[in-house]
């Protein structure tokens, strides 16, 4: 593998897990029994806070990062070029 298969695969994989976390960090936003229930117990405001405003930019960040990563790998090694053990 040449480096910029190495550096869009640490890219693709880093940006993955990295949009993994901060998905599951945001607050949830249903209307289920269960937010009732979260809702008697911990007080929120309505609105987004600075907080939840920059969890918001840094996924999408982390998911232009990985769409861009995936496409390049996409582009630069079509199916079937990259054989294992390479």
């Amino acid at each position: 593998m040449n480096p910029l298969a190495i550096i869009m695969c640490i890219l693709l994989v880093l940006s993955g897990i990295g949009l993994i976390i901060f998905v599951l960090l945001h607050s949830g936003k249903g209307t289920g029994v269960s937010d009732m229930i979260a809702s008697s117990v911990y007080s929120s405001q309505t609105g987004t806070s600075i907080v939840e405003k920059n969890l918001d930019r840094i996924t999408i960040i982390l998911a232009i990062v990985f769409f861009v990563s995936l496409i390049v790998l996409m582009i630069v090694y079509p199916q079937g070029t990259i054989t294992p053990g390479q």
